[in-house]
C-alpha cells in the first residue's frame, strides 16, 4: 500500500514538472517576443500552446500519440487570435477507412474541452491523404453529426481512451 502512495506522487510530481517546463518554454517566446517586439514569436507562442494541448491525443490503432506519428505538427495549426479562430489540418495514419473521422472527433473534443467557447474549431485532413477527404471534412465541421457521433457510447469510449493522460 504504502508504495502505491509513493508511485501516485512521483507520478503527481512529474507531470507538474512537465506542466512547469512547458509553460516557462512559452513564456520564454512570449519575452522573447515582448522585449524585441517580434509578433511572429507571440503567434509561435500561441501556436505551441495549441500543439500543447493536443499533443499527447492518442492514436485509435497505434499505442503512440498524434504527434509521434506526425497526424498533427506545429505547421498544421492556424490561430487567428483576432477572430478567435483555430484550424487544424492533420494527416491521417491511414489513407482511406473511419479512423480519420475518429482522429479528427478527438481532435475536436479536445479543443471543445481545453478551450473558451468563443473559439470557432476548424478541423480538416490534409488534401491528398485521404480517399474520401470531402467527406471526411464535411462530417468533422457539422455540429449536428458530431453530436449525433457523441450519442454512441461505443465511439465516446474510444474518444475518451485516446484522450486519456499518460504518464509515460
Amino acid at each position: 500500500m504504502k508504495k502505491g502512495i509513493s508511485y501516485a506522487f512521483l507520478t503527481l510530481y512529474v507531470k507538474i514538472v512537465l506542466v512547469v517546463l512547458q509553460k516557462l518554454v512559452i513564456l520564454k517566446y512570449y519575452l522573447k517576443a515582448v522585449l524585441f517586439e517580434i509578433p511572429s514569436l507571440f503567434i509561435f507562442t500561441n501556436l505551441l500552446t495549441f500543439l500543447n494541448h493536443i499533443r499527447d491525443i492518442k492514436d485509435p490503432e497505434h499505442p503512440y500519440s498524434l504527434e509521434e506519428l506526425n497526424v498533427v505538427t506545429e505547421d498544421a495549426i492556424e490561430v487567428d487570435d483576432k477572430n478567435s479562430y483555430v484550424r487544424i489540418t492533420f494527416t491521417p495514419t491511414v489513407d482511406h477507412g473511419s479512423m480519420a473521422t475518429v482522429i479528427g472527433l478527438c481532435l475536436q473534443m479536445k479543443l471543445m474541452r481545453s478551450l473558451s467557447s468563443h473559439y470557432k474549431v476548424d478541423i480538416r485532413v490534409a488534401p491528398g491523404t485521404h480517399a474520401f477527404l470531402v467527406a471526411v471534412n464535411k462530417q468533422l465541421n457539422d455540429k449536428e453529426r458530431v453530436a449525433a457521433a457523441l450519442e454512441n457510447p461505443n465511439l465516446v469510449d474510444m474518444v475518451d481512451e485516446c484522450l486519456a493522460p499518460t504518464y509515460d
